[in-house]
């Protein structure tokens, strides 16, 4: 009966211990990380709000997360900073703001970490989602034709619209690409995907 006892009191202190190391100690750890302001008096990360936060939204219902990652490796670690996705590696401060975290564990396609630094143009943007071989010949990514409307150009271009070429238009004529409610939201939301500012710590 004792050795009973003894083997309970041994599995419960372990589960504990590793509660503590796994757990609670790195959340205490992460909660004291505050945005770093620079010289200019501009905080880094900046907390999402608007848009930003509704076209996240639209990245996870979408199944974005699941073909691409938000995490830059070190030099040490991969080629992520060879083939441009950042200048330095994340560090837990990039990600004080996001719930829940979107780091995502499959490269199926780029790393989005600094898309916004990337891709700084929204009419590519627009065109990519649309369909991704206009601006990325050979792309996997399947085309979100859903969040958007093709209008033949004949009258004034609507607002927010980005021409389309007849070649690139489903209708084979040229014309204007009027992004939806949501695209426009996750738009915003890649756009704002730029970790490209300092930190200290991602240089020790």
């Amino acid at each position: 009966m004792n050795r009973s006892w003894s083997f309970i009191a041994g599995v419960l202190a372990t589960i504990l211990f590793s509660m503590m190391g796994l757990i609670f100690v790195p959340n205490w750890q992460f909660e004291q990380l505050k945005p770093v302001v620079d010289q200019n008096g501009i905080s880094h990360p900046t907390p999402p709000a608007g848009s930003v936060l509704l076209g996240r939204e639209v990245y996870i219902s979408e199944g974005c997360l699941y073909c691409h990652s938000q995490q830059v490796r070190s030099a040490d670690f991969g080629a992520d900073i060879q083939r441009g996705w950042g200048t330095r590696r994340s560090v837990a401060r990039d990600y004080i703001f996001d719930r829940p975290h979107l780091m995502g564990t499959m490269r199926t396609g780029p790393d989005l970490e600094n898309i916004g630094a990337r891709q700084p143009s929204r009419e590519w943007q627009y065109l990519h989602l649309f369909n991704p071989q206009i601006t990325s010949p050979g792309s996997i990514m399947p085309p979100f034709h859903f969040l958007f409307k093709v209008v033949d150009k004949g009258g004034p271009a609507p607002v927010g619209s980005v021409d389309l070429t007849a070649n690139a238009s489903p209708t084979k004529k040229a014309s204007y690409l009027v992004p939806s409610g949501r695209a426009q939201d996750l738009v915003d939301f890649l756009m704002s995907l730029n970790h490209s500012y300092d930190l200290p710590e991602a240089h020790q």
